[in-house]
């Protein structure tokens, strides 16, 4: 398989996870992954079989966050590739009783390794780009705490609120445009290409 080969068959798997994710088709949203796949979210952090079983609980159970893509660009070294795709994360949820829609903007950022004839992800990690908050209807209002708003990193700031007071609890210094975090991420790209036996340490 040549590397453009590879490149639209990894496509087709980050396709197939937001596609089968948000639809609710479990058993196939579990085929993307790695047997040892690892998923990172504001809301979760853990491996891809625990990730579907929550996922499937809270969709179950009303919570809807969808995802959207944007374009692509995917390095393949042998059976190894790292993708990096845009992205917006969207979510409905009350608000101090008031229905919001939160929309974060970023990029997928996904180890990907070829396990006999297909991809598969090994690890994803968003980076969290920007974000804002939307009412549902444009005649009501809500104020928000402003102490509790800042106190998240300005990439998912609006994210992590709505989430917050829908019970999740969120994790801090995710990657962002820049900073730290996204600069370690970026170096263990790097690695996993080069041959690292890890992709890298998960947030």
């Amino acid at each position: 398989m040549s590397d453009r080969d590879s490149a639209l068959a990894i496509r087709d798997v980050i396709e197939n996870w937001a596609v089968w994710r948000d639809s609710g088709d479990w058993d196939r949203f579990a085929t993307v992954w790695d047997d040892d796949g690892y998923m990172t979210a504001t809301w979760f952090q853990g491996s891809a079989t625990d990730f579907i079983a929550v996922s499937r609980k809270g969709f179950e159970n009303g919570v809807r966050i969808l995802h959207f893509l944007g374009g692509t660009s995917i390095d393949v070294r042998g059976d190894r590739a790292i993708a990096q795709t845009k992205m917006t994360i969207n979510q409905r949820a009350s608000v101090h009783g008031v229905q919001a829609d939160v929309v974060c903007t970023g990029r997928f950022y996904d180890f990907f390794a070829k396990r006999e004839h297909d991809w598969k992800i090994v690890r994803r990690q968003p980076v969290y780009e920007t974000d804002r908050l939307n009412l549902v209807d444009p005649a009501a209002s809500v104020a928000l705490d402003t102490e509790l708003l800042t106190s998240f990193p300005v990439g998912y700031r609006h994210l992590a609120y709505l989430q917050t007071a829908s019970g999740f609890d969120v994790k801090q210094g995710l990657p962002g445009l820049t900073g730290e975090a996204t600069d370690t991420l970026y170096a263990e790209g790097r690695a996993w290409l080069e041959g690292a036996d890890t992709p890298g340490v998960p947030l």
